[in-house]
């Protein structure tokens, strides 16, 4: 482990394991025509959102145990766990002599995913240089969508010609980055002094009991924090119902599956490019605002899609539609990276993950029942539109900021000058 990791390059690495992160979630959805097409693997559309929904149970549980142990054991030694985790999921998803045991091996590589996120992030924040935070944190997070638009491309080549398994295969491409994390990633300065902080505290008290989950209510947190979970909810729900039905959904619509799967590729870049511009936008004013544009972006994209069939249009509102799924979700991160104090900061972000991670067991079958009995593409889109639309009310009642407790020192991040808590 080298100490005198500059904080450029911690930052690459953070991002590097959330390409790893992104390419690994949401292959499934990618790689599902395959699924669906190959009658050895004898996988309906049914038993295919039932699998997406049981893999993703693994990444609700690797929220929770990232946001009980993150706090405790340190940054560093979550993200090898949890990358050495997904990693063997993949090498095993891809040697999977039936879909029976590939479901296993599925929740196993979601496992690490979920576990995976909220440490990266806590570590990007905590790494940031001074004043920079909203920048770095969408940086770092540009990982998961790019991840995923390698997923789609690398699907899209693959699966029409030699099937699912080499998707899968490079999936363990990511123990190059476990080896860089253990030789380069230090332990972060801000996780260091407050685990020095509640050594000293006296035992007993609420500062001797590191990422206890009861601190995200106490000092007035608890309407925002359950806010920020019913926000992050809605946004995985629409995410990942999108991405595991999108390919699926456009052949319904008469696209072939190449097509139909470089709709999830447009999908991805959307992503990217409005995580760049909502971070801008976060930086300039405070993240919740972007968290409320990209939700109002993807509902009206999505009521878009539903509206036209024109290939172009299609091609234009799918677009949007990504600026307001992941990036959206990228700014809620941010938003609750800098809300909570750094004794915690990990604790909140694993576990407004881990609510979040309902929203995504339910989306593959929210998304399924959306394909089925919606029977078109523009009635699944208007399905889509629906969480879009709550996650802008929820947001618009999130605080921009944690308020100030007394003593003078500020509970969260409070870079915005003047404005109201």
């Amino acid at each position: 482990m080298n100490k005198n990791t500059p904080a450029w390059a911690i930052l690459a690495i953070c991002w590097l394991a959330l390409v790893c992160d992104g390419y690994d979630l949401y292959v499934y959805g990618a790689t599902l025509p395959g699924f669906l097409a190959d009658p050895a693997w004898g996988v309906t559309k049914g038993l295919a959102g039932t699998v997406g929904s049981f893999a993703l149970v693994g990444m609700l549980i690797g929220s929770l145990a990232a946001g009980m142990l993150t706090d405790r054991w340190g940054r560093r030694r979550l993200l090898l766990v949890t990358l050495a985790t997904f990693t063997i999921g993949m090498l095993l998803c891809a040697v999977a002599p039936s879909f029976v045991l590939f479901a296993v091996f599925r929740f196993l590589t979601c496992l690490g995913v979920g576990g995976l996120l909220p440490t990266a992030v806590a570590v990007a924040n905590e790494s940031a240089p001074k004043g920079w935070s909203s920048l770095a944190v969408g940086a770092v997070l540009l990982g998961p969508p790019v991840g995923s638009l390698i997923g789609a491309l690398t699907a899209g080549a693959l699966v029409p010609t030699v099937g699912v398994r080499p998707v899968y295969a490079l999936g363990g491409l990511s123990a190059v980055v476990f080896l860089l994390v253990l030789l380069f990633l230090p332990e972060s300065q801000e996780f260091r002094t407050a685990r020095a902080a509640v050594k000293a505290a006296a035992p007993g008290s609420a500062s001797a009991r590191p990422g206890g989950v009861s601190r995200l209510f106490a000092e007035g947190r608890g309407r925002a924090t359950l806010l920020m979970w019913a926000a992050c909810l809605l946004s995985l729900l629409t995410i990942t119902g999108i991405t595991t039905w999108l390919p699926v959904i456009m052949q319904g619509a008469g696209f072939a599956t190449g097509s139909s799967i470089a709709f999830l590729s447009i999908y991805s870049v959307g992503c990217i490019v409005g995580t760049i511009v909502l971070a801008v936008g976060a930086q300039m004013s405070a993240p919740k605002y972007m968290v409320i544009s990209g939700f109002a972006a993807a509902a009206l994209a999505l009521v878009g899609v539903s509206l036209t069939q024109d290939h172009t249009l299609l091609v234009i509102a799918i677009f949007v539609a990504g600026v307001g799924g992941m990036a959206t979700q990228n700014m809620i991160n941010d938003h609750v990276a800098q809300y909570y104090p750094a004794a915690i900061r990990a604790t909140g972000l694993g576990w407004t993950l881990a609510i979040g991670r309902i929203g995504m067991i339910l989306g593959p079958t929210y998304g399924g029942l959306a394909a089925s009995v919606g029977g078109s593409a523009s009635a699944a889109a208007m399905w889509f539109a629906i969480p879009a639309a709550l996650g802008m009310i929820v947001a618009i009642v999130l605080p921009i900021r944690a308020r100030i407790v007394e003593g003078g020192s500020v509970d969260g991040a409070a870079r915005l000058k003047g404005a109201p808590a």
